[in-house]
C-alpha cells in the first residue's frame, strides 16, 4: 500500500478499532506460531523492577491484556497512541489495570523530559511515521542510558507481496509502505543507537475461510486496486489459490532491540 506519510491519513486509518481489529482477527485465527506475535515481542521486553516503561503506538492496548507480572513490576506504564479513538479502546480493553496511564502523544513530539524511560516501545508504526529521524531522535532523547528501545515491524516478503502477485493479473501491483522494515530498519536505528539487534518471528497463515482473508483486504487502507474489484472476484482468486480448503500465506515479521 501506498506510504501514509501525513498526519491526516494516519488519523482517518486509526480513527477507530474496527479495520485494526479485523487485521489482528485473522492473524488470531489461522497463524501456525501459535504463541501469538504480541506474546513473542512481549518476551523480549527487557523487565527489571521499577523500570519506567514508555509505549507509543499502543493500538487497541491488546498486547498487555495477560502482562500483569510485567505490569506490576514497572514502576510507571504510560501507553500512547496518535489517535484519540484507538486511545479510547486501549483505556477500555485494559481497565482492569489501574496503575497504567493514558496520553495522546505523537512521536515526533514527545511532551516528556530527557531521559525518562528504561523501555520504549514503538511496534508496527514507524512506517506510518512522517519524519522517521525525527521520531528516533525523539525516542534516543527520553530514553535512559542503559534502556532499551522495541520496535516491531514487518519484512518485504510477506502478506501484500503475497497478495499482489496473487492479483497481479487484475492490475493490483501495490505493495507495502517499505519506509521502515526488516530489511532497511537496521541502518537507520544504527545513526542513533550504538546496538541494534534483528530478531525474526516465524509464522504464516493457513486460511480455512477465504471470506475472512476477503474482510482482511477490505480492512486495509491502501492495496486500492485490490479493493477495488468485485468482494466475488476477490473470493474467486482465493479460492482457486487453496490446496485442499487451505489458503498459506507467507508472514515474514520480527523486531529490532536498539540501546
Amino acid at each position: 500500500m501506498p506510504a501514509l506519510n501525513n498526519e491526516s491519513a494516519v488519523k482517518t486509518q486509526y480513527a477507530s478499532s474496527a479495520n485494526l481489529s479485523t487485521r489482528m482477527s485473522i492473524h488470531a485465527k489461522y497463524s501456525t506460531n501459535k504463541q501469538g506475535f504480541g506474546n513473542w515481542i512481549t518476551a523480549h521486553y527487557p523487565v527489571s523492577a521499577g523500570m519506567s516503561v514508555l509505549e507509543l503506538g499502543c493500538g487497541t492496548g491488546a498486547a498487555w491484556l495477560n502482562q500483569r507480572e510485567i505490569i506490576d513490576a514497572c514502576s510507571r506504564i504510560i501507553l500512547t497512541d496518535f489517535s484519540e479513538g484507538m486511545l479510547a479502546k486501549a483505556k477500555d480493553t485494559l481497565k482492569l489495570y489501574s496503575n497504567i496511564e493514558y496520553a495522546v502523544v505523537d512521536i515526533q513530539h514527545i511532551p516528556y523530559a530527557n531521559r525518562s524511560f528504561d523501555l520504549i516501545i514503538a511496534n508496527m508504526m514507524l512506517y506510518h511515521v512522517p519524519d522517521i529521524p525525527r521520531a528516533l531522535l525523539e525516542v534516543r532523547r527520553v530514553l535512559r542510558e542503559g534502556g532499551t528501545f522495541c520496535c516491531a515491524t514487518y519484512g518485504e516478503n510477506g502478506i501484500m507481496e503475497y497478495l499482489a502477485g496473487l492479483f497481479q493479473e487484475y492490475g493490483v501491483s501495490e505493495k507495502a509502505n517499505y519506509t521502515f522494515t526488516l530489511q532497511n530498519g537496521r541502518q537507520q536505528l544504527q545513526a542513533y543507537f550504538d546496538t541494534v539487534e534483528r530478531y525474526d518471528y516465524e509464522d504464516s497463515l493457513e486460511v480455512t475461510d477465504v471470506n475472512d482473508l476477503a474482510d482482511y483486504i477490505f480492512s486495509l487502507t491502501g492495496m486500492s486496486s485490490l479493493r477495488a474489484l468485485p468482494r466475488e472476484t476477490i473470493i474467486k482468486v482465493l479460492n482457486a489459490a487453496s490446496v485442499h480448503g487451505v489458503l498459506k500465506v507467507p508472514k515474514e515479521y520480527g523486531l529490532f532491540l536498539s540501546c
